[in-house]
């Protein structure tokens, strides 16, 4: 009887790490201010959307604070498109949806789309 509390409590405990481990995986690499725009593209992204959050926070660390899929010309045609806040500056990241390339880095504005 002892040993099947036991390995019910092991189970439980797995479970609740398991848990945790997804919510804050989600917390660290969903921290965006707005939800994505252009979620109609993503069928046609070889690149998740969670890799190409990634590649853009390597490139310029910081809070995403919008984040868009768009057609655009460039690369393979299709990119993402991420507003990254670190203090007081604003980069837009662009990351290639189909070989995820960083196609674009630079400060919020100074080439608006």
């Amino acid at each position: 009887m002892l040993s099947v509390n036991v390995t019910l409590m092991n189970r439980q405990k797995l479970i609740l790490s398991s848990l945790l481990t997804g919510l804050l995986f989600t917390i660290t690499t969903m921290g965006v201010a707005s939800a994505l725009t252009g979620g109609k593209y993503l069928p046609e992204a070889k690149v998740p959307l969670v890799q190409a959050r990634k590649i853009a926070l390597k490139e310029f660390r910081g809070k995403i604070i919008s984040e868009e899929l768009e057609k655009e010309s460039g690369g393979s045609g299709l990119r993402y498109s991420f507003v990254i806040r670190r203090r007081d500056k604003k980069h837009e990241v662009g990351i290639d949806a189909k070989t995820g390339e960083v196609l674009e880095n630079s400060v919020e504005g100074e080439r608006p789309d």
